[in-house]
């Protein structure tokens, strides 16, 4: 009895702990099936955290290696200067050094291939640019960075490398291009430039468009001849060929110029240049956007159509001019605001909002359909006429230098990465025969441009263009920035990455052979350098020579020009000039006193220089201020004359009176020209200056 007992409890108690045994595993399970996918949410959140690390480490290091490229610049640059090494430029320096690091990149820097979790088998029939995937009940966007060659499937960790360092095209149009374009315009040297003007609007206009279509037209022959011999594995149309020749049409002798500026090579070859080189560049972009913009009817979208051609003309002119109105308008609220305000008080403030104003025109533009490049261009034109002369000290040097600071780093950012995208891009294609037709194409286009119109403004100048500043002109007309910016904006088709590849080359070749033959360059034409502009004109005078006048110069629609802006648009826009209350007639009295600064009146017979670069020798010099009017003649006396007397002089005594610009006095924005003797005492009295 004692015995079965026992084994009767023996069997509970195994039951009993079988029981427990089973539901210990059902809560187990229970529990393991709860947690698990809180288990997987949390893996795939630590996983999704350590790729976002991984990417900020990745892009950190790649903005480092541009910094560490411009650093190396920058020293390499000074050692260059001290030394006095003229055979390269910092540019060519910097495409050099992106060169190198795009070599290290491409071929010396292997990431380790992890194609485990990469799926093959994925098909659709397009290519869209945001792909949702369903797995496993979890939606996940994908986007599409872009092809990959067949032959490179295998490389997907190293392809998203190359991929890191190649920028959206649209920062160098938005952030590193509007410092560039805005310098220009803003540091332009307008007296020089303005009596060159006729020739420069040629140059820039009329040259740029023949030199496209001269580009154009032989690229077309070339791409033909590609073929017939079966050098040619896409499309590539005439209007291709078009869009080819105006984006290579764009200079930008950056690199020359430095050169010129540091040996003082004479101003004229330096305006002709420097003024051609910032217009063009503005041409060449409405230009292209014009190319791109022609669509015949029709299911062929490339055959010749005088509708469609005459469309393309009028986008041109209406983007250009709409950009110019745009550019200048920003600028004009920009004086407006500067001259009302006393924010001059506060120049931290006003110098932000300078900068603020100037950079929105770029973007203000491009949203509005315009181009930026010329609004911009435009607005450092009037910043620099009109708000400039508002500012306070302060911001005049803050400005300058911030501009100045910009487009060195950004200028140099972009040529460096030229180098870096020879090696890093991954859609390239180097054809021999379209790269030795484009730089023939190039050559040709850029003769057509110089050589015929120089002869045709020959006809009409008296200071004429010498055949060695031709030729130099010829020599200087390299590619640059401009020209990658809008090559690069676009390489979906086979003829772009074609065009991109080719461009590539001419920009290294132009700034490497041509900007550092600068110097034997300039020996061998035997140009003259070490000259001062203002010693080169009293030099002239002296000698009796031609140039003495810029009435013959300048164009008379700018003479007329210059007269209403100083007698109107200045007092309006700035504190400069003489008061509107002198310059209106009597009915517009409330609106003159009203737009007139209390500065303007102040200083009405302050002497002090406003606008120390802009060109004042055309024009009228004869100066009204109420019921007196001032005027000078070659021999220095000054006449006065009530409201009869004659408001302008004639046209031998402003041919005197111009020759003499290098003795000067200005009086609140306008600068009456009074010659001296070297051995004559300088004035000490403000009351002997201006003898009324």
């Amino acid at each position: 009895m004692g015995y079965k007992l026992t084994a009767n409890s023996a069997w509970r108690a195994t039951r009993t702990l079988w029981l427990l045994m089973l539901v210990s595993l059902s809560v187990c399970v229970c529990v393991c099936r709860a947690s698990s996918p809180q288990e997987d949410s949390a893996m795939e959140n630590i996983v999704t955290e350590k790729k976002a690390e991984e990417s900020h480490r990745q892009d950190s290091a790649d903005l480092l290696i541009f910094i560490m490229l411009l650093t190396l610049t920058i020293l390499t640059i000074w050692l260059f200067k001290h030394r006095r090494f003229r055979f390269l430029h910092e540019t060519g320096l910097a495409m050099i050094y992106g060169v190198l690091v795009g070599v290290v990149l491409r071929y010396g820097i292997h990431v380790p291939r992890d194609v485990s979790n990469v799926t093959m088998s994925c098909h659709v029939n397009a290519s869209p640019a945001t792909l949702l995937v369903n797995v496993s009940g979890k939606f996940y966007e994908y986007t599409l960075k872009g092809e990959i060659n067949a032959n490179e499937v295998n490389d997907v960790q190293d392809n998203e490398m190359l991929r890191k360092v190649t920028f959206d095209p649209e920062v160098f149009f938005n952030i590193l291009l509007p410092p560039i374009i805005f310098h220009a315009g803003y540091s332009l040297k307008r007296r020089h430039f303005f009596r060159n003007m006729g020739s420069i609007l040629a140059y820039a206009f009329l040259g740029t468009v023949i030199s496209c279509f001269i580009i154009g037209l032989l690229m077309y022959g070339c791409v033909t001849l590609m073929k017939q011999v079966g050098q040619l594995r896409g499309d590539f149309f005439f209007t291709d060929c078009l869009f080819f020749g105006a984006i290579v049409s764009a200079t930008d002798p950056v690199t020359v110029l430095a050169i010129f500026n540091e040996l003082q090579v004479d101003v004229d070859l330096y305006a002709l240049l420097f003024g051609e080189s910032v217009l063009n560049d503005a041409v060449a972009v409405v230009l292209s956007s014009s190319i791109v913009a022609y669509q015949p009817e029709g299911d062929n979208s490339h055959t010749f159509d005088v509708t469609a051609m005459l469309k393309s003309f009028g986008v041109f002119l209406g983007v250009f001019s709409g950009s110019f109105a745009l550019g200048v308008a920003t600028g004009v609220v920009t004086a407006l605001v500067t001259k009302f305000t006393k924010l001059r008080d506060f120049q931290l403030l006003e110098t932000a909002l300078f900068f603020l104003m100037s950079w929105s025109t770029f973007l203000l533009a491009e949203a509005c359909g315009f181009t930026g490049v010329v609004a911009v261009l435009f607005c450092g034109i009037t910043q620099a006429h009109y708000t400039f002369n508002n500012l306070s000290p302060e911001s005049q040097d803050r400005t300058k230098q911030l501009f100045e600071l910009l487009n060195f780093l950004a200028e140099n950012f972009i040529f460096s990465y030229m180098g870096l995208t020879l090696f890093t891009f991954q859609s390239h294609i180097f054809n021999p025969m379209f790269i030795v037709g484009a730089f023939l194409a190039v050559f040709l286009g850029r003769a057509a441009n110089i050589y015929p119109l120089s002869f045709l403004l020959n006809l009409g100048r008296r200071n004429k263009i010498r055949s060695n500043f031709q030729h130099m002109m010829m020599f200087a007309g390299l590619r640059g920035a401009m020209t990658f910016a809008l090559s690069i904006r676009d390489t979906a088709t086979y003829a772009r990455q074609m065009m991109f590849s080719t461009t590539l080359l001419v920009v290294f070749f132009t700034v490497w052979i041509c900007g550092g033959g600068t110097t034997q360059m300039l020996s061998c034409l035997r140009i003259r350098v070490g000259v001062d502009s203002d010693q080169d004109n009293s030099m002239s005078i002296a000698e009796g020579s031609e140039r003495r006048s810029t009435k013959q110069e300048s164009a008379w629609l700018f003479r007329i020009w210059y007269n209403f802006d100083h007698n109107y648009l200045k007092p309006i826009l700035t504190h400069s000039g003489p008061p509107l209350t002198a310059t209106l007639p009597p009915c517009c009295g409330p609106l003159a006193r009203f737009l007139t600064s209390p500065q303007a009146f102040e200083n009405e017979c302050q002497l002090k220089d406003d606008d120390s670069d802009l060109i004042l020798t055309d024009g009228d010099i004869s100066l009204t201020y109420g019921d007196i009017t001032v005027s000078t003649d070659a021999s220095g006396a000054h006449t006065s004359g009530g409201p009869g007397f004659a408001a302008a002089a004639t046209v031998e005594d402003l041919d005197r009176e111009l020759a003499y610009g290098d003795h000067e006095l200005v009086m609140r924005g306008t600068r009456l020209v009074l010659p001296m003797d070297d051995s004559e005492p300088p004035f000490t009295d403000p009351h002997h200056r201006l003898r009324m």
